[in-house]
């Protein structure tokens, strides 16, 4: 079977996900449809507005075959670690292309940038440190020098979020040399950061942002999305009583963080250079998720970035923790959460050709990536009445969803 990978996180699937389904089903005349999808966590350091699993059944209810999940300790990492993780899930389960949305739309564009960068990576890396050492972001830093060695015109702008990330998965293809063709498609109607819902297609934040704005579903959002999405959230907020984000989290967060010392936070992934300081300082006078991320953010800290270290503070994962993928080429498993008739034919004949064991559920004696995940799902549940958190936890312990 034809096998068309997908990288997601579906937070929450819109009618947009279903267009890039679609015309990835057009592009590689697929027979079977992967999606690897972040989990409880997601890659610019939010929980998801509904769990892994209500949002694998609304993928599969509307077109996914397959529903594989990426790592946590992938998921919640900058551009290159997430694209590496997630291709290389994908490369295990077998697919044979990896079709992704971009502002540019045009393949050709991403293999001769990247060709353009290894040609370039001393100028390109020179570059970054000059601008990092003079106080910008990381990504402030890159896109400074993506510009130094032509990266940011208008056929291929490495400023643009959906470009980096799918330069990223080219990347990470091409340097990993997997026999897997990248395509991509171009990106329909709202931009990736639109923050207000415009059409039938919007971004996935501005769909957040109306449903904690309204805490319903309005016309106004069930329109950009497909039944089955608005089916699982209404589905989702039956049994969980609300869906989530940050500031539901944040007297957890708050708690975790005056409680722990200042050498203890500087374990924590992704408390660097000292902030650790600024983070103790700041809690003091913390009032709300926002005010406080406010109150940190730096010309170098920004946003994204204090997310992603808030995550890790609020799930106590270390940096040693972390270290432990660094030191392996391939990703230790394959966890199935969800998969359709036409899925499971191709998990049957794929199974006997891989490399890594397949894990259905969270279980005893596994891999301690594993033990990570069951971690940080307790710590996603955690602010639900105790009778939901139980039973939506019990998930993790069941067989994948199959429809």
């Amino acid at each position: 079977m034809n096998a068309c990978g997908l990288i997601v996180e579906y937070n929450p699937f819109h009618n947009g996900h279903v267009y890039h389904l679609e015309e990835a089903k057009k592009t590689t005349a697929a027979d079977c449809v992967v999606a690897v999808m972040s989990g409880s966590f997601l890659q610019r350091g939010e929980p998801a507005i509904i769990d892994k699993f209500h949002r694998t059944k609304a993928a599969l209810n509307t077109g996914i075959d397959v529903v594989l999940e990426l790592p946590y300790v992938y998921a919640v990492q900058h551009s290159d670690i997430f694209a590496a993780g997630a291709v290389k899930t994908l490369y295990e389960f077998g697919v044979n292309s990896v079709c992704f949305g971009s502002e540019s739309g045009s393949i050709n564009s991403f293999l001769s940038s990247y060709h353009t960068f290894k040609a370039k990576s001393s100028i390109f890396n020179h570059t970054l440190k000059y601008y990092l050492d003079a106080g910008n972001s990381f990504p402030e830093a890159s896109t400074y020098a993506y510009k130094e060695i032509g990266l940011t015109d208008s056929s291929m702008d490495l400023s643009k979020p959906n470009n980096i990330l799918g330069y990223s998965y080219v990347k990470a293809i091409m340097e990993n040399k997997l026999p897997i063709e990248p395509l991509t498609i171009k990106r329909k109607a709202n931009a990736f950061h639109d923050e207000n819902i415009t059409g039938t297609i919007a971004s996935a934040t501005s769909i957040r942002k109306e449903l904690m704005k309204q805490h319903t579903l309005t016309s106004k959002i069930t329109d950009s999305l497909p039944g089955e999405t608005v089916n699982q959230l209404q589905q989702y907020v039956l049994t969980a009583s609300h869906w989530h984000d940050w500031e539901k989290y944040f007297p957890l967060l708050h708690y975790r963080v005056m409680t722990m010392s200042k050498e203890e936070l500087a374990t924590i992934q992704g408390v660097d250079e000292g902030i650790e300081n600024r983070i103790k300082a700041t809690a003091k006078i913390a009032s709300s998720f926002q005010n406080w991320v406010e109150a940190i953010k730096t010309k170098r800290y920004t946003w994204t970035r204090i997310q992603r270290m808030f995550v890790h503070i609020l799930t106590n994962t270390k940096k040693t923790e972390i270290e432990m993928i660094s030191q392996d080429s391939s990703v230790p498993y394959v966890r199935v959460i969800g998969l359709t008739n036409n899925g499971r034919n191709y998990l049957n004949q794929q199974k006997k050709q891989m490399n890594v064991p397949i894990v259905s559920s969270i279980g005893r004696n596994q891999h301690n990536i594993l033990s990570i995940e069951e971690k940080v799902s307790n710590t996603y549940y955690s602010i639900l009445p105790p009778k939901s958190r139980q039973k939506l936890f019990k998930q993790e312990l069941q067989a994948p969803i199959i429809l």
